[in-house]
């Protein structure tokens, strides 16, 4: 299917779900990316604040999980068009932003760009790690200015069922996607 299609599609499966399943099913999200990944005191990961009117993954709970582990989180601020990443803690200040989406009221760019994990936002995910979000390109842009060797790691309510066909030179695929019922490798010959 295209794009355009499959974030229609997918995009009603996700406004069909109600507050208190949309949340049930982020914890387990966060259940499946602990007992897979098992993220560590003192590394660092890059993680998305939800727009709450499309029904996004409850990333707080994620954000709690990590700080209280120690783990250092960083989230984006779009600033003149361009993704920044922010470091936060339990005190940070956010306000909303005219997206709709939670975001420290920090300007500062905390320069990191060895993330041991980045957990990204999408509408779909097809079985090789390609991904649709809303169409701006920020995480495009974003994986490409932070080291190869951090993971993307994709998180959706729902698994891969159809391929993209319409997926663009510049489009940077995900290494997993979280689910609430697996986690789904996309390297070639791996779990």
């Amino acid at each position: 299917m295209l794009k355009a299609e499959l974030r229609k599609k997918y995009m009603q499966k996700r406004k069909a779900l109600s507050n208190d399943e949309a949340f049930l099913l982020s914890e387990k999200i966060l259940d499946n990316f602990l007992g897979r990944f098992k993220p560590e005191k003192g590394q660092k990961i890059h993680l998305f604040m939800p727009i709450r009117k499309f029904n996004e993954i409850h990333t707080g709970i994620f954000i709690d999980a990590f700080l209280n582990k120690n783990i250092q989180v960083f989230v984006p601020k779009v600033v003149e068009n361009d993704l920044i990443s922010v470091q936060i803690d339990k005190n940070s200040v956010f306000e909303t932003s005219s997206w709709g989406i939670e975001e420290p009221v920090s300007h500062e760019d905390s320069g990191e760009l060895q993330f041991d994990y980045v957990i990204t936002p999408l509408l779909y995910c097809d079985h090789n790690g390609n991904r649709i979000g809303y169409g701006k390109g920020f995480y495009d842009a974003f994986f490409r200015s932070i080291s190869a060797s951090c993971q993307k790691i994709g998180v959706n309510y729902f698994s891969p069922d159809e391929n993209i066909d319409d997926v663009w030179e510049n489009d940077i695929p995900l290494d997993y996607l979280v689910t609430p019922t697996e986690v789904v490798s996309f390297f070639k010959g791996a779990e």
